[in-house]
C-alpha cells in the first residue's frame, strides 16, 4: 500500500518510485524466461519485424530492444501482475477493478540500447479518460542514470496530452515538441533491482541510450479501469484482450 505522503507526491509530480517492491525470485524467474523467451522471438523476426523489434545501427548481430505483451504471452509475467501489492497499489491511483490493456519488456542492452526521445503514454493509448491511466514500471536490473534510467517532467501530467511529431526516418518514435519540452527541467529516476516506478499517463518521460557495460531490462504494465475503452490509439491495441486483476 501507497502512504498518504506517496499519493501526495505521485499528485504533485506525475510519477513515483518504490523500492524493493518485488522479491530476487521473482525477479530472476523473470530474467531467465526473457532469456528463453527472446531467444525464440529473435530466431523467427521476419524482415520487417527486426526493424522494429531490434536494435537500430547495431549490424547484424543487433540485439533485441523490446518483447510485447509478456503479460498475455508468459506465465511468469502473469504471475507478477497478480502479486497482491500491484492491484492495492493501482486502484490507489485509478480505483478499483483494473486491467492491464498492453505491456512491454525493455531490453536496453548494453553499449547499444537507444534512447527514447520524450513522450506522453497516453498520446499512444488515448483511454476515455485520461487521468486514469498508470504505468507500473519494473525494474529487472537496477536503473541508472548510466544504463538509460527514465527521467521525467515533474507536474508536466497536469498540462493534459500534446500533440507529439515523429523524425522522418523514425515513425515510430513519436515525442513531444522540443519547442514545448525545453520548458521542462527532466529529472532522473533511477530505480533499484526489484523497484517500481509508477507513472501516470500524462505526464512527459524518457530515457536515455544505455553506454554502460550492462543491462537495463524493464517490464512496464500499462492499467486502466476495467471496460474503459481506448478511443484513437496511435497502435494498434486490441479492446478484447485484457489483463482483468
Amino acid at each position: 500500500m501507497l502512504t498518504a505522503q506517496q499519493l501526495e507526491q505521485f499528485q504533485q509530480d506525475g510519477h513515483l518510485t518504490v523500492d524493493e517492491f518485488f522479491s530476487t525470485d521473482q525477479i530472476k524467474s523473470a530474467l531467465k524466461d526473457i532469456d528463453v523467451w527472446g531467444q525464440e522471438t529473435r530466431d523467427n523476426l521476419s524482415v520487417v519485424e527486426k526493424s522494429w523489434y531490434l536494435e537500430k545501427d547495431a549490424g547484424e548481430d543487433a540485439p533485441l530492444r523490446k518483447l510485447d505483451d509478456p503479460v498475455f504471452q508468459r506465465p511468469v509475467f502473469q504471475q507478477l501482475a497478480q502479486v497482491p501489492p500491484v492491484k492495492q497499489v493501482i486502484e490507489q491511483l485509478i480505483g478499483p477493478d483494473v486491467c492491464i490493456f498492453f505491456s512491454q519488456v525493455f531490453m536496453k542492452p548494453a553499449h547499444h540500447g537507444g534512447p527514447k526521445p520524450i513522450h506522453q503514454d497516453n498520446y499512444y493509448f488515448d483511454p476515455t479518460d485520461h487521468q486514469r491511466q498508470v504505468t507500473l514500471w519494473i525494474a529487472l536490473d537496477a536503473a541508472t542514470t548510466e544504463n538509460g534510467c527514465l527521467f521525467f517532467a515533474n507536474g508536466s501530467h497536469r498540462a493534459g496530452v500534446v500533440e507529439h511529431v515523429a523524425p522522418v526516418d523514425e515513425p515510430f518514435n513519436l515525442q513531444v515538441p522540443s519547442s514545448l519540452a525545453q520548458q521542462y527541467e527532466m529529472t532522473a529516476a533511477p530505480v533499484p533491482q526489484g523497484g517500481i516506478s509508477i507513472h501516470h499517463g500524462n505526464v512527459f518521460h524518457q530515457s536515455s541510450a544505455n553506454r554502460s557495460d550492462f543491462p537495463r531490462r524493464a517490464v512496464a504494465m500499462h492499467f486502466i479501469p476495467q471496460g474503459m475503452q481506448l478511443l484513437k490509439p496511435t497502435l494498434a491495441y486490441d479492446d478484447d484482450v485484457r489483463f482483468n486483476l
